[in-house]
């Protein structure tokens, strides 16, 4: 699966339920947040649902948080990024312009360590700034009462390219600036340089899988040279064995009548 560059997500400042997410809090996620200990699942408008196919399954996993601050209308701000790997349905409700905003829940004791701790990302389509639908959250779509649900936040999802991509824009880029380069010959050569280092790195990864796959042919030639060895040895065995001999000839003479004692 694909997965995003860190987008924000929160705000330290005012939540949809009429609490408040300070800068101690988003600290403290950016700090014990942890897959591994718990995975925030990301959820249409914080709905969960039960059955795997549902409009309301799970639509991808937050994989690490951050905080940074921000410059806002009011002053800097500390704001917490995320960084999510998304299913394939949610790549394609955000390319169709849909849910393009987020919102966390958080839950403020987290497994009794008197710390908050991200438990969900929500996905929705209403603003902060409208507070419509996104102020009419209720509790029983939350995994605990004392959760709270963070102001609506647009983001845009970008998502990394693969490795080869990257490669042939850089690569691309090099000769560009090197086709309009007007500076000296030390600095043409050290453009060149760049781009045939680069060549030379997709070579021989293109390169290592070649080996890796010949290898593979090779065992499997190995392999199948001793099947048939093994056959041919079978054959030969059966061949030798009681009751596996030659035929005894046909009867002849006496132009095929039959005798009888008298």
């Amino acid at each position: 699966m694909p997965k995003s560059q860190f987008f924000r997500v929160a705000t330290e400042g005012a939540t949809t339920d009429g609490r408040n997410i300070d800068r101690a809090t988003i600290e403290q996620i950016a700090a014990t947040y942890n897959p591994k200990t718990y995975g925030a699942r990301i959820w249409l408008e914080h709905i969960r649902g039960i059955l795997p196919d549902s409009q309301f399954k799970a639509y991808g996993d937050v994989i690490a948080v951050k905080a940074e601050e921000v410059d806002t209308d009011s002053g800097k701000k500390l704001a917490l990024f995320a960084q999510i790997e998304p299913t394939p349905e949610l790549v394609a409700i955000n390319k169709a312009k849909q849910k393009l905003y987020t919102s966390l829940e958080i839950q403020p004791d987290f497994a009794d360590s008197a710390q908050p701790y991200l438990v969900g990302l929500g996905v929705t389509d209403s603003p902060a700034s409208l507070g419509t639908e996104a102020l009419k959250f209720s509790a029983s779509r939350k995994q605990q009462s004392a959760n709270l649900f963070t102001s609506a936040v647009e983001v845009t999802l970008e998502f990394d390219e693969p490795q080869g991509i990257k490669l042939a824009d850089a690569v691309k880029n090099l000769l560009s600036r090197f086709s309009n380069k007007s500076g000296t010959d030390a600095a043409q050569f050290a453009d060149i340089s760049e781009a045939v280092q680069a060549l030379a790195g997709h070579v021989v990864t293109a390169n290592d899988n070649y080996t890796g796959a010949l290898a593979r042919l090779e065992k499997t030639e190995t392999a199948l040279k001793a099947t048939q060895d093994e056959l041919a040895t079978f054959k030969a065995q059966m061949d030798e064995a009681p009751g596996n001999g030659p035929r005894r000839p046909a009867a002849t003479g006496n132009d095929g009548a039959v005798q009888t004692e008298f």
